[in-house]
């Protein structure tokens, strides 16, 4: 299977650099509020899901583990060995997959808002399938429910704006191949293996992926953390981002 084409943004800071994940439907954007909080601390590298953002369109299936490989080539041709890696939702499950094949590249993870395992695999299917039939707009009603806590869309219109934009203009078919990337995804019975230092966050609000993920995830792995992020759902780091910058700082830090 080839390993597919994604689009890193990098943001110049000091320190060690932290790789930023995002989640599926969204794009680097994701990671804007938190910027300004994590730009002192660490050089920046974030990317794009195919057909997402700065992302060219999917021509062939792909796997959460394929995204992993593209991430460690995004490292190559920056000329990254070792980072930091934090993923929301999807971009957590490639950092599990980073975490599990790649284990000398990472200083530490990150697993924001996701799960060893997303959802039901045939919820997944279903969801590709009508994104073939309608297109991505079709979700931008659900997702908005879904991706926010109460009265975060009303305190932040111009970031949620643009998420949800990102959400329509995303490619159709990528965004069925990373469903049915998810529906094949389940590492719980391999988190064990896992001994990069792991801080697992959970959004209070986060119905996709609830607090109980998290906390199994930092529980299974050999050195693991969680922490939950008040007045977020499932794009904590838009949401709140103060508040995750400041994990993700007191966290990774502390192992460099």
């Amino acid at each position: 299977m080839t390993t597919p084409a994604i689009t890193a943004v990098h943001t110049p800071g000091d320190g060690p650099t932290l790789v930023l994940g995002p989640s599926l439907g969204t794009s680097t954007a994701v990671w804007n509020p938190a910027l300004p909080y994590l730009r002192g601390s660490f050089d920046l590298l974030a990317w794009d899901l195919p057909g997402h953002g700065e992302s060219v369109a999917a021509s062939a299936p792909f796997t959460v583990a394929d995204l992993a490989d593209a991430v460690i080539r995004c490292a190559d041709e920056a000329g990254i060995d070792q980072f930091f890696y934090a993923g929301i939702s999807l971009g957590g499950a490639v950092g599990l997959e980073l975490a599990l094949n790649y284990p000398t590249r990472l200083h530490g993870l990150a697993v924001i808002c996701s799960a060893a395992k997303i959802g039901a695999v045939e919820a997944w299917h279903e969801r590709a399938q009508a994104v073939r039939s309608l297109g991505t707009p079709h979700l931008v009603v659900p997702s908005a429910t879904r991706w926010f806590a109460p009265g975060s869309i009303e305190a932040h219109p111009e970031i949620t704006s643009r998420l949800l934009h990102d959400l329509s203009n995303a490619d159709d078919r990528s965004y069925a191949f990373a469903c049915e990337a998810l529906a094949g995804f389940d590492v719980r019975d391999r988190l064990g293996e896992i001994s990069t230092p792991v801080i697992a966050i959970a959004g209070l609000h986060d119905e996709v992926s609830p607090f109980r993920e998290l906390e199994a995830i930092s529980v299974a792995v050999q050195r693991g953390e969680v922490a939950e992020v008040v007045g977020a759902s499932h794009l904590a780091p838009a949401e709140k981002p103060a508040e995750v910058a400041t994990l993700l700082r007191d966290f990774f830090l502390k192992e460099h």
